[in-house]
């Protein structure tokens, strides 16, 4: 289903951004991944996949083949929850790696390699630019993993959470410095909570 609602980058951590493509942010669940168009969606605006790609691969792609890929990544993403629920809240060492063996076979699929390119900004001039060869829509799959990557060797898990809001299931990176931060976002949970313990104190009042 290709949701018209746009997809929630609160995580401050784009690896815990996709577990959050499955969510209840208020009362009803919903998934932004969970057919193919859903997929190309959710990858345009988390930026991980340029354009003309996506464009590519949902003009070309064979009837059903984007469906079963996001099949795939929602396979990824509930295997991935797990290992983060898991662990979260503590930070990770080496003994972990057993667990992540599946992440380590896909990425073991990419396909990267570097090219001299033009940069026109700040300066005209030439740089070196790392770019991924995108042989089918499995590769999709690909920047997912790289995400996941980089959240596991870039962020301490001691500061991932969930949400205390009741019924809410976001994750998120609490890079704040008090290491405080109880909610994935005031303007969906937070202020909910402070509407609700506002109730309670006006009723204990009465």
């Amino acid at each position: 289903m290709n949701l018209s609602i746009p997809a929630l980058f609160v995580a401050d951590a784009p690896g815990l951004d996709f577990l959050n493509t499955v969510a209840t942010p208020v009362d009803t669940p919903l998934d932004w991944i969970d057919d193919g168009a859903g997929l190309l969606d959710w990858l345009g605006q988390a930026e991980l996949v340029p354009r003309e790609v996506l464009e590519r691969f949902r003009s070309e792609a064979m009837p059903g083949e984007l469906d079963r890929v996001a099949a795939q990544a929602r396979d990824l993403r509930e295997w991935f929850r797990d290992f983060v629920q898991a662990n979260k809240g503590r930070s990770l060492t080496p003994a972990a790696l057993e667990e992540l063996a599946p992440l380590n076979r896909l990425l073991e699929r990419d396909e990267l390699h570097e090219v001299v390119a033009a940069v026109t900004a700040p300066a005209h001039g030439l740089q070196l630019q790392t770019v991924r060869r995108w042989k089918s829509p499995e590769s999709l799959l690909l920047p997912i993993g790289g995400t996941l990557a980089r959240l596991l060797t870039g962020e301490d898990f001691a500061s991932v959470k969930a949400c205390e809001g009741p019924s809410c299931t976001l994750l998120f990176a609490d890079h704040t410095r008090a290491r405080n931060r109880r909610w994935c976002s005031m303007e969906l949970c937070g202020n909910r909570a402070k509407q609700a313990a506002h109730r309670q104190r006006v009723r204990e009042r009465q």
